[in-house]
C-alpha cells in the first residue's frame, strides 16, 4: 500500500481541494496521513468532513504551532504510515486523477522519486478556491486558455505522460527540481536515514537535505516529471529567514561527503 504523507498548515480552503482531488484517484490502494504543523480548528473541520465522506483511510496528526517545524511532524507521519511506500505531498497542491497510479508505476526498489509541479497564478488560485468541489474535467477544459493567459506555467506535462525508464535517473546529487510537495521513497529507506533532520527548523531545504542523505545511502534519485505533476496553488512567499542557514548545512554535508 502507498501512504500519502500530506503536510499542511492553516490553509483549509486549499487542503479541501487537495483532499477532494485525492478522492478522485483511479488507484485506490492508499491511505492519507495528514501531517499538520499546528493549524487551527478550521483545518480540523475540513478533515473531519472529508473523513465522513470517503472510505480512504485518513489519519490527522497535529502538533502545536511553534513556528515552521515540518520536519518533526513529517517524521511522526513516517512512523504512523502503514504503507511500505511513501508519497510526500503538500496541502497547497491539487493532484491529477492518475497521481497515485503514476507514482506506483515509478516506484522501484533502491530508488526515490522527485516529482514536478505546475504553478498556478493568483487569479486562477482564487477562482478554484470558490468552486464548491474539485472537478478535474472542468479544470482541464480550460488548460490552453489558462496557459496563454498565464494562469498556469506549463501545459504539455498535463497532457502528455511518459512511463518509467533509465532516462529518469540522476547520476549524482543536484539541488535542482527537488520539491518536498511531490516526492516519494520507500518507508524502509526513510527510516534507515532517520527521516528528516529535525534540527532544521524554519522554511527551506529540508527536502534537499532528505534527498541528499537518501542518495548518500545509495538510493538512486529518479525524476517524476512528465508523469506526476501536481497543481501548486499560488500563495505568498514563506518566511525565508532560516533558508540560508539550512542551505549552508546541506552544503556542508555535501562537501564532507566529497572529501
Amino acid at each position: 500500500m502507498i501512504s500519502i504523507l500530506l503536510a499542511t498548515y492553516n490553509w483549509p480552503q486549499a487542503l479541501k481541494l487537495c483532499l477532494e482531488s485525492l478522492a478522485t484517484q483511479t488507484d485506490r490502494n492508499f491511505e492519507i496521513i495528514i501531517a499538520d504543523d499546528g493549524s487551527t480548528d478550521s483545518t480540523k473541520q475540513i478533515i473531519e468532513q472529508f473523513k465522513s465522506s470517503t472510505t480512504i483511510p485518513t489519519e490527522h496528526l497535529w502538533q502545536e504551532d511553534q513556528g515552521f517545524r515540518k520536519t518533526i511532524i513529517l517524521n511522526r507521519a513516517i512512523k504512523a504510515a502503514h504503507g511500505d511506500y511513501l508519497v510526500f505531498l503538500d496541502g497547497d497542491c491539487i493532484v491529477q486523477p492518475d497521481f497515485v497510479a503514476r507514482h506506483r508505476e515509478l516506484a522501484q526498489k533502491g530508488y526515490l522519486v522527485t516529482g514536478s509541479r505546475v504553478l498556478l497564478n493568483e487569479k486562477l488560485t482564487q477562482e478554484l478556491i470558490t468552486w464548491p468541489h474539485w472537478d478535474f474535467q472542468r479544470f482541464s477544459s480550460g488548460l490552453i486558455r489558462e496557459r496563454l493567459s498565464g494562469g498556469i506555467n506549463k501545459y504539455w506535462p498535463l497532457k502528455i505522460k511518459f512511463g518509467n525508464g533509465s532516462w529518469r535517473d540522476y547520476k549524482q546529487f543536484v539541488w535542482r527540481r527537488i520539491k518536498g510537495c511531490n516526492m516519494a521513497c520507500w518507508k524502509a529507506d526513510a527510516e534507515a536515514i532517520n527521516g528528516f533532520d529535525e534540527t532544521m527548523t524554519g522554511w527551506g531545504h529540508e527536502d534537499a537535505d532528505f534527498v541528499f542523505r537518501l542518495q548518500r545511502h545509495h538510493i538512486i534519485r529518479k525524476s517524476g516529471s512528465w508523469a506526476t505533476e501536481v497543481l501548486h496553488l499560488f500563495h505568498k512567499i514563506h518566511d525565508q529567514s532560516n533558508a540560508a542557514e539550512n542551505a549552508r548545512r546541506v552544503r556542508e554535508k555535501i562537501l564532507a561527503k566529497a572529501m
